[in-house]
């Protein structure tokens, strides 16, 4: 997946992830039904991961701890637990992959 300028001006840090909300056309069901709009006001709670720092240091300081997300994977992540950034007026989340809940595959 190939990344736009405005993603790639924010370079995560450690094991942070930065990840666009999924949009309201992006929830539809394999079933081609589309999630009621009400459902889609709320604070989302997955998003597509656009950037993902290189990992946090191990205890001993010697070599980082690799993210288990990649750009481009769908991720469900806990509902408060993200900082919501606008870069050119698009919102995006950075959130440590801690609270990354699992990829959609």
């Amino acid at each position: 997946m190939k990344k736009n300028s405005k993603e790639q001006k924010v370079v995560p840090l450690l094991d942070r992830i930065l990840v666009r909300p999924i949009r309201e056309d992006e929830l539809k069901s394999k079933a081609g039904i589309f999630i009621p709009e009400s459902v889609s006001k709320e604070k989302p709670e997955r998003g597509r991961v656009v950037a993902v720092g290189e990992g946090k240091w191990n205890e001993d300081g010697d070599g980082r701890i690799r993210p288990s997300v990649k750009v481009g994977d769908i991720v469900l992540f806990t509902k408060y637990s993200p900082d919501e950034i606008k870069i050119d007026g698009v919102e995006y989340f950075v959130l440590r992959e801690e609270n990354i809940l699992a990829i959609i595959k």
